[in-house]
């Protein structure tokens, strides 16, 4: 067997898109027997803006939802889906700067591609409803995609998708997968065994790989990872506008104070969850019951010693990897003083980020917001947050 990442992608492979934003609309389109085609990102080189196992659906009557580039590929993509819907089947495109029709198509960007149109049979149908549908509930789920030989070679009629859940794929009949475990199948069931072993790994992390068994075909896989939390501990307008951003970034949003009568669903509307609790105890019973991860982001926005300390020093302790405090220089100085003698080691308290967010002249609410969130997506990219214009090398 053998793999393929996405190339110049980071060690263990680039994530895949969050299925959130296109789940309501396919799920509409598939119960309601719409026809359509899928397309994905198969795998991408040097600058392309999208990873792979991006998305994007077109309707029998042209409507599009979801986005593989950009907008650098798509008018292609649209045309090459119609066709597709016409002739059934799946075909593989390449599209790239040393293509003559690469400026047409948008790819001035320097970047490559290759996208898989695919026509839905019956049962790929209730595949990618069965992924699409694991995915909003935040289940872990991958979805497998049979790949043509090579871009312009075409692949006859026939299934290609298969839904893989966290009991791999012992055949969509089989009585003793996990519930829902699979759905669809890739042609054969002993590829479709191989694949559900092979993509295990997979399941749950929102990784995309190309598979390929000794003596198959290439098998796209690309799973949905679990949704990230914020949990926003102090229920002020700050924790409002930054519960708006969270939720439209895709993350299930917590607020939580101990003063019942501002912690309220009312205030907080854009909130999964509003959780009036001491802060620190909380935060531990999340940790203990394995619902904090390093993909949660804890915001503690209180600037309070007698919440924050507790609970900076809870947050230090769990798998949370952006910790952020709001306050004052002053302030912090004095949580930093708290948590040392409270044994709270220096350089974990040197995590926290503090004051929070990035320093681009925020004063209302809303801007602190995305200058909290500017300051998450650069500490997991591992960027500073600096100006484009001032950089050099690959954009993304």
């Amino acid at each position: 067997m053998s793999t393929a990442n996405t190339p110049g992608a980071a060690p263990g492979g680039e994530a895949g898109p969050s299925t959130a934003e296109l789940a309501g609309t396919l799920l509409d389109w598939l119960h309601t027997d719409r026809p359509f085609a899928l397309a994905l990102v198969v795998q991408t080189w040097s600058s392309a803006p999208r990873p792979a196992g991006a998305l994007m659906a077109v309707a029998a009557d042209g409507q599009v939802v979801g986005s593989l580039s950009g907008g650098c590929v798509e008018g292609a993509v649209h045309e090459l889906a119609l066709d597709v819907q016409r002739t059934g089947g799946a075909a593989l495109a390449h599209y790239g700067v040393s293509d003559d029709d690469a400026f047409a198509v948008g790819l001035a960007c320097g970047g490559k591609l290759d996208v898989l149109v695919t026509a839905l049979g019956p049962g790929d149908r209730e595949a990618l409803a069965a992924h699409l549908a694991a995915g909003r509930a935040g289940g872990p789920s991958a979805l497998a995609v049979r790949l043509p030989a090579g871009p312009g070679e075409p692949d006859p009629a026939g299934p290609h998708l298969m839904r893989i859940g966290p009991g791999g794929a012992p055949g969509a009949a089989d009585s003793s997968a996990s519930p829902g475990a699979a759905a669809g199948t890739l042609g054969d069931s002993g590829l479709d065994a191989r694949i559900g072993t092979l993509a295990t790994d997979l399941i749950g992390t929102g990784a995309t790989r190309v598979l390929q068994p000794a003596d198959g075909p290439r098998v796209l896989v690309t799973a949905s990872a679990a949704q990230p939390r914020l949990i926003v501990f102090g229920a002020i307008d700050y924790a409002a506008a930054l519960a708006e951003l969270g939720r439209f970034l895709g993350y299930r949003v917590t607020v939580c104070d101990a003063r019942a009568v501002f912690a309220t669903a009312a205030r907080f509307p854009a909130a999964h969850e509003v959780v009036v609790a001491w802060p620190h105890r909380y935060l531990a019973a999340e940790v203990d019951a394995g619902r904090v991860a390093a993909s949660t982001v804890v915001a503690v926005l209180t600037h309070d010693l007698k919440f924050d300390v507790p609970v900076l020093a809870q947050a230090l302790a769990s798998p949370a990897a952006y910790i952020g405090a709001l306050g004052s220089r002053r302030t912090h100085a004095l949580r930093v003083q708290a948590l040392a003698e409270a044994g709270v080691a220096a350089e974990d308290i040197a995590r926290i980020h503090a004051p929070i967010g990035l320093d681009l002249g925020a004063r209302t609410p809303q801007a602190t917001a995305v200058s909290i969130f500017a300051e998450v997506i650069g500490a997991a990219a591992g960027h500073t947050g600096g100006s484009l214009k001032d950089s050099v090398g690959p954009i993304h």
